[in-house]
């Protein structure tokens, strides 16, 4: 017999630097020649080599149970094709679980990426697409040494939904 999963909602909100700013960073475009300033990503990247890279995300619904984060590097994630897509994240903290209450959902539309902070808690990318290619920058061995997670539905019974 198996337990009850409780699932909780996340109401997606469209996502500006502002309300991003304890997760990472927003990025949109600028015009060419504009020297480097505050409205740049960022970037940790110093823990090994590079990774840029396209990967092909087939539709998954809106739910999760896990969520994981990079503590080596930054991230950077954006859509081809201008899709909008969603996200979960909690913000960084020396815990090994995020904050229930500190989890937040957002949509980023499809001409920005987003810039996950050292640590940032996420969960995703979601959509409502068969598929979205996405642009991926981390370190190249991200998902094997530097790929911690924590299972809500394990500790808690419970799981997470974006509307």
């Amino acid at each position: 017999m198996s337990e009850f999963i409780a699932t909780k909602q996340l109401l997606a909100q469209w996502v500006t630097p502002e309300n991003f700013r304890s997760y990472g960073q927003v990025i949109s475009a600028s015009f060419d020649g504009k020297s480097f300033d505050d409205e740049d990503a960022k970037l940790n990247l110093e823990n090994g080599i590079p990774r840029f890279y396209i990967m092909r995300l087939h539709q998954k619904g809106r739910k999760f149970g896990k969520i994981t984060r990079h503590v080596e590097c930054t991230q950077c994630l954006g859509s081809l094709d201008g899709k909008d897509w969603l996200i979960a994240v909690a913000p960084p903290c020396d815990s090994d679980e995020p904050s229930l209450e500190s989890i937040a959902a957002f949509r980023i539309p499809g001409d920005c990426f987003i810039k996950l902070d050292v640590g940032t808690w996420h969960a995703g990318p979601y959509f409502d697409a068969d598929f979205v290619d996405f642009y991926n920058l981390e370190l190249s061995d991200t998902n094997v040494v530097d790929h911690f997670g924590f299972d809500f539905v394990k500790h808690h019974n419970l799981e997470f939904e974006i509307v």
